[in-house]
């Protein structure tokens, strides 16, 4: 078997040790510590207590949660980098972030989720997001050719605009909705609802699983469009499918989780300095990677201070900033 290819499956293998060792971790962890050797006890032997039930029942699907939003926005922080072969664009740079988070704060401010549920501020999140992507899509294709630089001004615009508006909501909100807006704005994983939970679970692998296929698209954009339309490459239309697979990617996991920052910046830099960047190894290592670090942060946010959370956002700032500089520095880039 090719070197290369043995390596690969190493580091996938050992990126999949991690995240399983992060989630055991981040099971035995918290106000009520429950040591390894229990977790296995209980998951055969000890339903219906106490501890089953803060495993099962709280901890268990932040962290199906924390895997599923790390991988996709990770995932999307490569595909777009990518796309765009600029270091600095994230899942949020596009604007379609902005646009879910409008949606929620005009949801939290007219108090639908009290009147319809508490499902209503995804809702309102993904729809804020497919509206922008619209917009931006609608701006930026000419002739049936979509402008990569148009793409990219279209959508820091109007994330602009997005920010504005919901400055001008939280200004004029009452103090109850206003710590609402705030606290979502800076990101959670306590998600109730199962359904959710396993929606974007299914959206992040599908999301893996297309754009894998696009994998040797996005090496060849790597080397320039010119020299990808050479090469054989039907540019337009793996400009579009991306884009419209990091945007839903990038769509969903706002509207659920709210904006958590770093993890689709962060994570694919940090990637590529072990594994290179041939995006056959590179989408699943982000992808592992992604879930890994943010199951990790969402553990110290609900430990750190205990038994009060901090939002999760905070967290992956500031690790993710500190790592960020890190692998800078070893780049000789700074």
């Amino acid at each position: 078997m090719n070197r290369k290819i043995v390596g690969w499956i190493i580091w996938a293998l050992v990126l999949s040790g991690i995240v399983l060792g992060v989630a055991i971790f981040s099971l035995s962890v918290g106000a009520a510590g429950i040591p390894v050797k229990k977790i296995f006890y209980l998951i055969f032997k000890g339903r219906g207590t106490t501890e089953y039930s803060i495993l099962f029942d709280i901890r268990l699907p932040r962290i199906i949660l924390g895997l599923a939003i790390g991988a996709a926005l990770s995932l999307t922080g490569v595909i777009l980098q990518g796309m765009f072969r600029n270091p600095l664009v994230e899942p949020y740079t596009l604007g379609i972030s902005g646009g879910a988070a409008l949606g929620v704060c005009l949801n939290i401010v007219l108090r639908l989720h009290r009147t319809f549920g508490i499902l209503t501020l995804p809702v309102f999140g993904f729809a804020g997001a497919i509206a922008v992507i619209l917009i931006v899509y609608s701006l930026s294709i000419r002739k049936g050719i979509l402008k990569i630089q148009g793409l990219l001004l279209c959508g820091v615009m109007i994330s602009f605009i997005c920010s504005s508006l919901i400055m001008l909501i939280m200004a004029v909100s009452h103090t109850e909705d206003l710590h609402g807006i705030v606290f979502w704005i800076m990101g959670s994983l306590e998600e109730p609802s199962w359904f959710l939970i396993k929606t974007a679970l299914l959206v992040a692998i599908l999301g893996l699983i297309v754009s894998y296929l696009f994998c040797i698209d996005l090496n060849a954009l790597g080397l320039g469009e010119e020299e990808a339309l050479h090469l054989g490459i039907n540019i337009e239309r793996t400009k579009r499918v991306l884009f419209i697979i990091a945007s839903l990617l990038t769509g969903f996991s706002v509207s659920v989780a709210g904006i958590i920052g770093f993890v689709g910046l962060v994570i694919p830099h940090f990637v590529r300095m072990f594994v290179g960047w041939d995006h056959r190894i590179l989408l699943i290592a982000s992808f592992l990677a992604g879930g890994a670090f943010l199951i990790f942060c969402d553990t110290v946010a609900r430990t750190i201070i205990s038994p009060l959370e901090l939002p999760v956002g905070v967290i992956t700032g500031i690790v993710g900033g500190s790592l960020f500089v890190y692998a800078l520095s070893k780049r000789n880039i700074l």
